[in-house]
């Protein structure tokens, strides 16, 4: 873990345009970041493509680039400003997909630059669906039928031997672009055939569908010394099926008995 006193410089990566599924809370998010980096006395750089927003304001950071949320633009920044740190991590899928890309460019190697906050690592095995599903079934729990597709041909075999309904969710995504349900073959060819081409690995977890069930969220903090704290937990109005974006969540739960909630 670098220490703070080494870092000087740092570069946040903003969250681009606020749509479904990567909305206003990013903007605030990345905003205070750039708060708390200034107060500790490091000079922030920051690179947002959404001019309309609090987060692009010149009070936020010490230098602002308003320019597209590409490697290549990333690159020129970083190159030019020399930062010893960047923070992805705030910046929604925008961001998190930025890191991976850098990292995977060699940029960061290459410069000796750390990656704040959430580890390459931890992004991966967030994303990368087949990594993710690896990781629960490691820690016991339990997950449906599952496989990861990156050709249609292999995606329309486990639907054959699986039955519908059948969830596609495609990799690297913002929000869930790309994916659905799909409760028959033409269905879940077009949606597959969509979520392959929008994956930044070209990549899809296709499992059965748990669409109707109760969908509850849990807000925790985690540090680097494993100490974790529970903010509160939520329940979405409309059931599993629903996206987020598109719902009323409630917090605190309100179906979850006391016993449930310490589960």
């Amino acid at each position: 873990m670098p220490k703070i006193d080494k870092i000087k410089k740092v570069l946040v990566i903003g969250s681009g345009p606020i749509v479904i599924g990567q909305a206003a809370e990013f903007d605030y998010s990345g905003t205070q970041a750039c708060k708390a980096l200034r107060e500790e006395g490091i000079e922030v750089v920051l690179v947002n493509s959404n001019p309309a927003t609090i987060m692009t304001d010149t009070q936020s950071a010490d230098k602002v680039y308003i320019e597209p949320i590409t490697l290549d633009f990333v690159k020129r920044i970083i190159k030019r400003e020399k930062p010893d740190g960047i923070l992805a991590s705030l910046g929604g899928q925008t961001g998190l997909n930025m890191a991976v890309e850098l990292a995977e460019d060699g940029i960061l190697e290459e410069m000796g630059i750390e990656l704040l906050g959430t580890s390459l690592e931890s992004i991966k095995k967030a994303e990368d669906r087949e990594l993710f599903k690896k990781t629960m079934q490691e820690i016991g729990e339990k997950v449906p039928l599952s496989t990861i597709s990156t050709d249609l041909d292999s995606a329309i075999k486990f639907a054959e031997e699986v039955g519908f309904p059948i969830i596609i969710r495609p990799a690297y995504t913002l929000g869930g672009s790309g994916g659905g349900i799909a409760h028959n073959m033409d269905e879940f060819k077009y949606i597959c055939g969509k979520g392959l081409k929008l994956s930044l690995i070209h990549q899809v977890l296709l499992e059965q569908s748990v669409a109707g069930w109760k969908e509850i969220e849990y807000e925790v903090i985690r540090d680097g010394a494993d100490n974790s704290i529970i903010i509160c937990n939520m329940e979405n109005f409309d059931p599993v099926g629903v996206h987020t974006g598109d719902s009323i969540v409630v917090a605190p739960c309100q179906t979850l008995s006391d016993v449930e909630a310490r589960c």
